[in-house]
């Protein structure tokens, strides 16, 4: 695990697949944030939010850029492992009981339909579980973990969007004896076939996802990627510190 931007980062995939295993075989309850850009400049703004991502077991990264900003401050490769690679990962393994938590019944219906028939065929009687909207204050998170201790689910799927997803995690966690939380946003509509689509391989690659999500979500896009923008100089400035007092 290694830190950067005050965020406890995993980039090593199977030490994170290796964490989910041993957090399962001893029953342990845990959640893991998928850190793309909109979380980490939440992070830095809100110390409550922090605290909520200090606490969980690790991120893994889901910003192409964060490798990029690692590399120029620190001179070290790192790679990105975003939320719908650990989505797919996971799920094509057939090893453990999922829930999927959030979005609507007619994207969670879809995309049990389309992870059955191409990748796990067992998600079939799987509890695919519509949240209701509301803040996330309001939720009833004792009894969201007694239907998950009820239904056994080892792998618990949120997707709410950053940041409500990470702070769900962390108040269900405090209720729940076992299963590992993992913050997906997006990805059920990625792989349900509605709404939101990744962009090509070809944007990813050449780290421009983030104006295919402009061009999908103008409105809400655009107030993201201006914070992110007006916070980058003091992150690059505060790791540059850090790195210069050996921390």
């Amino acid at each position: 695990m290694e830190q950067y931007f005050n965020i406890r980062y995993e980039f090593d995939k199977a030490e994170v697949h290796r964490s989910i295993a041993q957090h399962v075989k001893e029953g342990k309850p845990g959640y893991i944030c998928v850190a793309d850009g909109v979380v980490l400049n939440v992070a830095q703004r809100d110390k409550a939010y922090m605290k909520v991502m200090q606490e969980s077991m690790f991120a893994i990264c889901d910003s192409s850029w964060v490798p990029m900003y690692v590399k120029w401050i620190y001179g070290r490769q790192r790679a990105q492992y975003c939320g719908a690679m650990i989505f797919e990962d996971i799920v094509k393994q057939r090893k453990y009981r999922m829930a999927f938590l959030g979005t609507n019944t007619k994207t969670l219906e879809a995309l049990r339909n389309n992870i059955a028939e191409q990748w796990n065929g067992d998600v079939k009687d799987m509890l695919f579980y519509e949240l209701p909207y509301c803040h996330v204050d309001e939720f009833d998170y004792p009894a969201i973990a007694k239907m998950l201790e009820e239904d056994g689910a080892e792998i618990i799927w949120v997707a709410l969007g950053a940041p409500k997803q990470e702070v769900f995690m962390n108040r269900l966690n405090q209720h729940l004896k076992s299963g590992v939380q993992i913050a997906v946003g997006a990805v059920f509509n990625f792989f349900s076939g509605f709404d939101e689509k990744r962009a090509p391989h070809w944007i990813t690659k050449h780290h421009m996802e983030f104006l295919y999500r402009i061009w999908q979500s103008p409105k809400k896009q655009l107030k993201r990627c201006g914070w992110i923008l007006v916070m980058l100089p003091k992150m690059f400035f505060e790791e540059l510190r850090r790195k210069g007092k050996g921390e």
